[in-house]
């Protein structure tokens, strides 16, 4: 029964594992997590691409905490041919990390790469980005009329909606460089004597131990029945045994059994004396310390 509740415990793990790894795996393929996140239209003096070239360019943002692979999806710079631009699938470089940026430059040369697009932004009004099947739109950045030369345009923040110009550019980086508050500065604001600490810290301590005691007390008390029926079989076997043997033994044995009890006690047993006695000898002096038998005489 144990091995029997062991072997499913394990089974239910082994599919949980199966489950969530089935769910990494489709959700490392869904773009909708894909933002536009910054885009630069004239670039003068800004970076350069692998060619050593002032181009335009797009930075796709993944916002979700897992792989994305932007390889099959669609960029395009006009809404009615959605597939413009068709992102090539198979190339490892496509994959984008968690919470990380991808560059595309818009210089109307894709023979340089994957990552150089057919089309510039020159007089562009609309960038979008649709998924693998060329009809479901994933994100769409609407330009502004006027473009600043060096100046990108894109989300302040990596969770916000609205787009600005932005004082610097950060290619593949995020928009936001100030200085963040760590977790700790900001439970030291919230909690600034320890107290919430402690408090957390020992709510754990003492569930843990809570979970410990329920866990440890019922295997306890299903060892405990078990070792329970166990006995109670035991005993029951033996009942059975004694019984048997009470059934086949019959009176003429018995009487055997008897007689010859009464046999060894009474006539085959001999009687034994349990007194003890001392004979005194008629020598008083023991031999073995006299020196007449270690001297040897002297010869004339």
């Amino acid at each position: 029964m144990m091995q029997r509740r062991i072997k499913h415990f394990l089974s239910g793990i082994a599919v949980l594992l199966l489950i969530v790894a089935s769910t990494n795996v489709a959700s490392a393929q869904n773009a909708s997590d894909l933002k536009i996140n910054e885009i630069l239209v004239l670039n003068d003096s800004n970076t350069v691409d692998d060619f050593g070239m002032h181009t335009a360019w797009i930075e796709i943002f993944n916002s979700a905490y897992n792989t994305v692979n932007i390889g099959g999806c669609y960029l395009t710079d006009d809404l009615s041919n959605p597939t413009k631009y068709w992102i090539p699938t198979g190339d490892p470089t496509t994959k984008i990390p968690s919470r990380c940026y991808m560059v595309f430059w818009a210089d109307n040369h894709p023979t340089r790469g994957i990552f150089h697009l057919n089309f510039d932004l020159d007089g562009a009004k609309t960038i979008a980005l649709f998924n693998a099947d060329g009809r479901t739109l994933v994100d769409k950045v609407d330009l502004p009329l006027e473009n600043k030369p060096d100046i990108t345009y894109g989300r302040p923040t990596n969770d916000s909606e609205q787009w600005v110009y932005l004082e610097k550019s950060t290619p593949g980086a995020n928009n936001d460089y100030t200085r963040k508050k760590t977790a700790g500065e900001s439970f030291v604001e919230i909690d600034p004597y320890g107290v919430g600490m402690t408090a957390i810290a020992m709510f754990v301590v003492f569930s843990a131990l809570a979970i410990l005691y329920v866990i440890y007390k019922n295997m306890g008390r299903f060892f405990i029945r078990k070792a329970a029926g166990t006995v109670k079989s035991k005993e029951k076997v033996e009942t059975k045994v004694v019984k048997q043997v009470k059934e086949e033994i019959s009176g003429e044995v018995n009487a055997a059994i008897a007689m010859a009890l009464y046999m060894y006690q009474s006539e085959m047993h001999d009687h034994e004396n349990t007194v003890l006695t001392i004979q005194k000898v008629s020598r008083n002096y023991s031999p073995w310390s006299s020196k007449i038998y270690t001297l040897r005489k002297t010869p004339r």
